[in-house]
């Protein structure tokens, strides 16, 4: 992902506690003016450098099943998955904090934010992303250039976003449209929603699982083999290629029963669970699983076929 260059604008401050909303600050050209991040904020390499202010409530070394286990289990208890560092905050001084509501498994809670913000100097401006489709991800690219006093750029940016969006579109017209079934988790099964059915549509397919625009259900693997996939996509929300590819592994016979022709493990936390630029790359991959000889795979993305 190309980043925007220009003058700098270092006058003003900005706190991410979102690793989408980083992502998009770095590409828009912001970089320097992120002050602190959260714990998983790894991209670009510049945010990893960067204070944490967030850390997780969840043990570390937790398998699939386990982690889905510990989540409805802190959630169920009306607590909080992710705690905010407070005192870091007030003393980065940030003007602008950018957040999230639309997940509350995904990042510190929106209420929590505004609260804490409210006893910081100033106090800093809050702002929301919420996206719940593909297009409002791109809206957001502008909102986020707008609150920082370069809309210009955003919308540079966000031109240049839709411009890649519709050669993929253009390049598998006329395509045979295979039946996808992608899945956000797989013990227990979850299948994308949000924007995933959206980026399936773009790249050539047809998502016969997932509702654009909606949450991401947990469903049973006995409805999903009623579905009669001709392509499954293993992207566990938030994990990398390794991960995703031994969650794929542990669930072989389950996969293996849904009938697909083709099953495919991807790096899901760089281009599908996080509602930022690099959408852009998980759909050219999408659009090279379901159509190679049409559309090479975008570089530096990974992706690996599942033997079951």
């Amino acid at each position: 992902m190309p980043l925007l260059r220009g003058c700098h604008i270092q006058t003003m401050r900005i706190a991410s506690l979102v690793p989408s909303s980083t992502e998009m600050l770095f590409a828009i050209g912001l970089g320097e003016s992120v002050v602190g991040v959260t714990h998983e904020c790894d991209w670009p390499a510049a945010a990893r450098e960067l204070p944490h202010l967030t850390a997780t409530v969840l043990p570390e070394g937790l398998n699939a099943g386990e982690i889905d286990a510990a989540v409805k289990q802190v959630v169920g208890e009306s607590r909080a998955l992710y705690s905010l560092d407070e005192a870091r905050l007030a003393e980065l001084a940030p003007d602008l904090i950018v957040t999230q509501a639309v997940c509350d498994v995904c990042a510190v809670s929106y209420e929590d934010v505004v609260a804490v913000a409210a006893r910081l100097p100033g106090p800093p401006r809050v702002l929301q992303q919420d996206p719940s489709s593909l297009p409002e991800v791109l809206e957001d690219v502008e909102r986020l250039g707008d609150a920082a006093g370069i809309g210009e750029r955003g919308r540079t940016l966000r031109g240049e976003l839709e411009a890649r969006l519709d050669a993929v579109r253009t390049a598998v017209a006329g395509a045979k449209r295979p039946r996808v079934v992608a899945l956000e988790w797989l013990d227990p099964p979850f299948v994308g929603g949000h924007w995933l059915p959206e980026m399936v549509e773009i790249a050539g397919g047809v998502d016969v699982a997932g509702t654009a625009g909606a949450k991401s259900p947990e469903v049973e693997w006995e409805a999903l083999e009623k579905l009669e996939p001709d392509v499954v996509v293993a992207m566990p929300c938030g994990w990398y290629l390794e991960d995703s590819l031994e969650q794929a592994t542990e669930q072989r016979e389950r996969l293996r029963a849904l009938g697909a022709e083709r099953v495919f493990a991807v790096d899901a936390a760089s281009t599908y669970s996080r509602p930022g630029p690099r959408l852009v790359e998980g759909t050219e991959l999408l659009a090279h699983l379901l159509h190679p000889e049409r559309v090479e795979p975008p570089a530096g993305i990974g992706f690996a076929p599942v033997a079951v």
